[in-house]
């Protein structure tokens, strides 16, 4: 069993920038990919970005955020951060991290454990 806390989340300006950290528990949550999903209001949960486990140095961005997020992981502590500059109005939702057995958990099927999510909101 692997328990997920995400948070960082908050309001900002667009052009501005946030960090949202995820910190995992449970024996094995080393050996699991950790990433982020999003959902706005009225839409489905979508893939932002992921990073394969600890040893293995694979990350996948959703184009709409390739150049201006960055995902990482700092393995001694348990906790993925996902560093967000550039920020649009469009990135607007509630950020769930997510962990996953799969070296590429770009879909939700593809998710073993989810955060409680935390909220981002860019104003124009």
């Amino acid at each position: 069993q692997v328990q997920l806390v995400d948070s960082g989340g908050g309001l900002v300006q667009a052009g501005g920038s946030l960090r949202l950290s995820c910190a995992a528990s449970g024996r094995t949550s080393s050996d699991y990919a950790m990433g982020w999903f999003r959902q706005a209001p009225g839409k489905e949960r979508e893939f932002v970005a992921s990073v394969a486990w600890s040893g293995v140095n694979i990350t996948n961005y959703a184009d709409s955020v390739k150049g201006r997020f960055t995902i990482s992981r700092d393995n001694a502590k348990n906790t993925a951060y996902l560093q967000m500059n550039s920020l649009k109005p469009e990135d607007t939702a509630v950020y769930y991290c997510a962990a996953s057995r799969n070296i590429r958990p770009i879909v939700t099927d593809r998710i073993d454990y989810w955060g409680q999510g935390t909220q981002v909101t860019v104003s124009s």
